[in-house]
């Protein structure tokens, strides 16, 4: 039924007591909680920044994981607030179910209450009661509760504890017993794990609910009958060997679905019939010219589009932007399952996805201002993607019409559909709707089989094996002193072994350290450990792990309980802290030639370069490239010198004109670095005054994505490297130009001979064609009513493209392939007359596809030309019997 028909819908069973906005309801959780005296914070970007085992955040509890792992104290020991998460694989979630349903989605609102070593069991099952019953006036018959049964290979005895505290709550019948896998959560493989306690509710009618009890259709998948809150109260450790360990405090995390909570207090059938998703439903339907409601497919296809603009939106506007590897593939994954759903079963063959990212932002703007400050960047990203996948698609059409012509029979190989799935993007969906059309299906069995061979290569080629952590000392927090030294005593308070598919290595925890870890977008340092009898391990490697730093080595030391001396490597250092000061300095420079509306998307701070991207609606031109280039180098002239501030309050930092970057977390107290005018929050390594960078010399500027821009650049000794580089090839080219008195001239004059020069060979090949012309037009000959040319001739690729062109102006049905070993380099050009290549059994990129490997080669083209090179000239004559065995088959 049409959307403006939904609003009808509400279960009978739940009465509603005033329709309550989504807005309101994430306030009322917040007040709630800090009610209980919790502390409300701001949600984590989505992007996870130094937690290796994540890409994104997917539970509320992510950014608490320091806590429960005993990595660092909670300031405040009750927190709450609704988290931005995202879920596209593993147990959590499939990509290719969501929108299928009513309920999974990708991108969802967690709303959660923490508590660390402060309350555990009681008042965390009060907390959650109250609030459904008494503050979201949810019908305490409604509502089942599990709690976890126990598991005697594991030896842990039913919760009878959370019980006993739900039967000062609800009626015992409807507390429902729960395996090990629904009512245990762990946080993986290893770490906190602890019981769980469910809250479903059943938003079914009545005369539903007479049939059959909702305490038979709890964890069954039902629609109506949902999980909507899970309280975990964690106290164990799973170690590597698989065994629990209890931790020295409890802690609570509870996590609530934000779109499933408005559902049941909207009384609504559905997530996507709450106010959530209805104002995007709208724009689509409007923008489609489609009804929601009217047809399966089509409802689908909208609750697709509906819920990946909200994941793709958030992901860009806390920093992820689409790409060809890791989080970026996900995205791009994401948006290009959206961008088909519209294309395929909603007819929109031009962007428009993008366009509904302003009714996103008008809906979440009070909760998530960050989409609002990151607009046009989202907007410009995905029509960018849109209007990239769009031609992929209609690419992917081509090729697969092609493989229709060329297949024998009425099945096509899962094998090539795979190809056309792995190598162009092509939807499996589509590919099996437009073989249906025609009167074909596929064997879907065999592209399962290619798909799990491919995941296997990457499991195996990802494999990662974690030994548990062995402590030596107890050490309450690490101090990192790299700021101030470079070289210090320590001692190891913990390490663990780490072994991947090609190699082992150490990961060491000390109770100080002099080594950064890498974030920021600066590189971890590298150096050794000397021990107190001169052995040295070295340190490859520094990153930061769940508020841990945590230092790679390929070697144990001998004595782990000795006091090493750990020397970080200076020069490297110093070369890494003068490309971070130039990135702060570039920022600066950027902003005043370019304007203020240049903000930092992105860097990558080396020992060797350093890379930065920024939002900018064009190309950098090389005047303004100058100019940020004399704007830098004249800040190292002044001798600027660093003026650092440690644990000042973040408000504080701001209002002093600190600039923060978007996607990043900061905390309460922050550091601030400042040279001159330029005044950013930072936690890198930077040089005590700008004259360290010596010179700052931009080596490049690229377009990374719709309205980013990419700077690379090298200051100091590469700088130095680059200047000596740039000489030498000066004295260079003046020996090969004779030491000429003006060497601009001088080249200016070559290239203007060589121009001529072209310009009378182009003019003798096209003399040579027409000679060959009619040589080429005696050869062809007719069969299967086609006029059929199969030759080798002495042309360049330009030469033979011409001849074919010309000859197919004489000739109508025209299927010609030449092949040409000139200067040695053999070359295949093949041409298909217009009328013949649209029928699409015979098409030129296909033959040329089929016979380039007789050369060792390959190319591609259209379907009227296409052309291949290789590395074989003995192979012409094989590739042009193909060709004919091809055509005239």
């Amino acid at each position: 039924m049409p959307l403006k028909q939904l609003s009808n819908i509400h279960n009978s069973s739940i009465p509603l007591l005033g329709f309550m906005k989504a807005k309101q309801i994430r306030t009322q959780f917040l007040e709630f909680f800090e009610q209980k005296k919790h502390k409300i914070v701001p949600s984590a970007p989505l992007v996870i920044k130094d937690d290796p085992t994540l890409m994104f955040t997917n539970a509320g509890m992510n950014q608490f994981k320091e806590y429960f792992l005993g990595n660092k104290s909670a300031k405040n020991p009750r927190i709450a607030d609704t988290q931005k998460c995202l879920r596209v694989s593993g147990k959590h979630n499939d990509l290719e179910e969501v929108g299928k349903d009513t309920y999974h989605h990708t991108l969802f609102e967690m709303l959660g209450n923490w508590s660390f070593g402060d309350y555990f069991k009681k008042e965390a099952i009060a907390y959650a009661w109250e609030f459904l019953t008494d503050v979201m006036k949810i019908d305490k018959d409604s509502l089942y509760v599990t709690v976890f049964e126990g598991h005697d290979a594991e030896g842990l005895a039913t919760d009878n504890e959370a019980i006993n505290f739900w039967k000062a709550h609800i009626d015992p019948e409807r507390i429902l017993m729960g395996s090990k896998k629904d009512n245990f959560w762990e946080m993986g493989d290893q770490g906190p794990c602890g019981p769980c306690s469910e809250i479903h509710v059943d938003i079914r009618s009545k005369e539903e609910k007479a049939k059959i009890s909702g305490a038979q259709l709890v964890n069954q998948d039902h629609p109506q009958v949902v999980e909507v809150w899970n309280l975990v109260f964690i106290e164990f450790n799973r170690k590597a060997n698989g065994s629990l360990e209890k931790l020295p405090q409890q802690h609570v995390d509870t996590g609530m679905g934000f779109e499933r909570l408005c559902m049941v207090v909207q009384g609504v059938q559905s997530n996507y019939d709450t106010d959530v998703f209805t104002p995007l439903i709208r724009e689509i339907e409007t923008r489609t010219a489609t009804n929601y409601g009217e047809k399966e497919e089509t409802d689908i296809a909208i609750r697709v589009i509906c819920d990946h603009v909200r994941a793709v939106s958030f992901s860009i506007a806390d920093g992820q932007l689409p790409a060809n590897n890791g989080a970026g593939y996900v995205i791009r994954r994401i948006l290009r399952r959206a961008i088909r759903y519209g294309y395929t079963f909603l007819d929109q063959k031009d962007p428009f996805i993008f366009a509904l990212v302003n009714t996103l932002v008008g809906q979440m703007v009070e909760a998530f201002p960050e989409l609002k400050e990151q607009q046009n960047l989202i907007q410009n990203v995905i029509r960018e993607e849109e209007q990239s996948f769009l031609k992929t698609l209609a690419q992917g059409l081509v090729l697969l019409q092609q493989l229709i012509a060329s297949n024998k029979g009425k099945e096509l190989s899962g094998a090539k559909a795979f190809e056309l799935y792995d190598t162009f993007g092509f939807p499996l969906d589509l590919t099996a709707l437009i073989l249906s059309e025609q009167g074909m299906t596929l064997n879907e069995a065999d592209f399962t089989t290619e798909m799990e061979r491919q995941k296997a290569r990457s499991r195996a080629a990802a494999q990662v094996e974690t030994e548990d952590w062995i402590e030596l000392r107890n050490d309450d927090e690490q101090e990192f002193v790299g700021y101030d030294t470079l070289k210090t005593p320590v001692r190891i308070v913990r390490y663990r072994k780490v072994t991947t598919k090609n190699d082992s290595l150490y990961q060491l925890v000390f109770n100080l350290t002099p080594f950064f870890p890498e974030g920021g977008g600066q590189v971890g340092d590298k150096g050794y450990l000397e021990a107190p009898n001169g052995n040295v391990t070295y340190i490859t490697d520094t990153k930061r792990e769940n508020n841990l730093i945590v230092h790679i080595a390929n070697q144990l030391p001998a004595d782990l309980n000795a006091t090493f001396t750990a020397v970080v490597d200076a020069q490297k250092r110093a070369a890494t802290a003068s490309n971070h000061t130039a990135t702060h300095l570039l920022h600066q420079g950027l902003r005043v030639v370019l304007g203020d509306h240049v903000a930092q998307k992105g860097s990558m701070v080396r020992s060797g370069y350093l890379r930065f991207d920024f939002s900018h609606f064009a190309k950098v031109s090389a005047d303004e490239l100058k100019a940020v280039e004399d704007f830098v180098n004249a800040r190292i002239q002044e001798q600027i010198d660093l003026e650092e501030h440690r644990n000042t309050p973040y408000q504080d930092a701001i209002d002093n004109g600190a600039m923060a970057l978007f996607g990043e977390k900061y905390g309460d107290t922050v550091r601030t670095i400042r040279f001159g005018e330029s005044i950013e929050l930072c936690g890198g390594t930077h040089v005590p005054n700008t004259a360290a960078l010596w010179h700052f010399t931009i080596t490049a500027e690229t377009a990374v994505a719709a309205g980013i821009r990419r700077i690379e650049a090298v200051t100091a000794d590469e700088a130095k490297k680059l200047v000596y580089n740039q000489a030498a090839m000066v004295d260079e080219l003046k020996v090969q130009l004779k030491n000429p008195k003006d060497m601009v001239q001088s080249v200016q004059a070559l290239q203007d001979e060589n121009t001529k020069l072209r310009k009378e060979v182009e003019q003798l090949n096209k003399q040579l064609v027409q000679q060959l012309i009619s040589d080429l037009e005696s050869s062809i000959v007719t069969e299967n009513g086609i006029s059929c040319l199969f030759k080798e001739v002495n042309l360049d690729a330009a030469g033979m493209k011409d001849a074919l062109f010309l000859l197919g102006q004489k000739t109508d049905d025209l299927v010609a392939v030449l092949g040409s070993a000139k200067n040695g380099k053999p070359t295949l050009a093949c041409y298909v007359s217009k009328k013949i290549a649209e029928k699409g059994a015979i098409q030129a990129n296909a033959i040329i596809k089929e016979i380039g490997s007789h050369i060792q080669g390959g190319g591609g083209g259209q379907a009227f030309f296409a052309t291949a090179g290789g590395k074989n000239p003995k192979g012409i004559n094989d590739a042009l019997a193909a060709a004919k065995a091809l055509v005239l088959k």
